[in-house]
């Protein structure tokens, strides 16, 4: 599990690199964006991940890394957004930071629970299960956004993103760490 913490961190300044140098870029020009929108940008992402591994070949020269870096940054932008709400006010730096700060923390601690009860289990999956199981999470996630976010028994959105952000972050320290 210390490998797991470890290598989990390093993937999140990866994507917190990223997400920072784009903020720095665009400012928070995503706080527009309603949940179904970014649903839908992971979405996209996750489906070029899916067209990659099947065709394996692409015409634009950014690989799989940036795609899953993509789904973890469009899905914790979304648990801020669901938290929010939409807006055209833009957040400041230290408000954007400390927002993506704990939502990436919520996202570990979570993981770090299921990792516990799964013992590792997600290490011997292969990424192209990461791929579909994050489809899956969309799915879900449209269904909910159309229900208007209501749920019988199941989790709701706020999970699905957390739920990507894991699988996304298993998929990169594969990618990253392992032959």
């Amino acid at each position: 599990m210390e490998k797991t913490n470890k290598q989990y961190d390093q993937v999140m300044d990866i994507c917190s690199s990223v997400f920072f140098k784009k903020m720095k870029d665009y400012g928070t020009a995503w706080r527009i964006l309603r949940a179904s929108s970014l649903t839908d940008q992971i979405y996209i992402k996750a489906q070029r991940i899916r067209s990659i591994e099947e065709k394996e070949e692409m015409k634009i020269d950014e690989g799989v890394r940036s795609e899953f870096i993509g789904i973890i940054n469009y899905a914790i932008i979304g648990l801020i957004q669901l938290e929010l709400g939409t807006s055209e006010e833009e957040l400041t730096k230290e408000q954007t930071e400390g927002l993506y700060i704990k939502y990436f923390r919520e996202a570990k601690a979570l993981m770090q629970n299921k990792n516990h009860d799964y013992g590792e289990a997600w290490r011997n999956m292969r990424i192209s299960s990461y791929t579909d199981l994050i489809l899956m999470k969309i799915k879900r996630t449209k269904q909910i956004e159309d229900n208007e976010g209501k749920t019988i028994i199941s989790e709701g959105i706020d999970a699905n993103y957390f739920d990507m952000i894991n699988y996304s972050v298993f998929a990169l320290i594969k990618l990253e760490f392992e032959d």
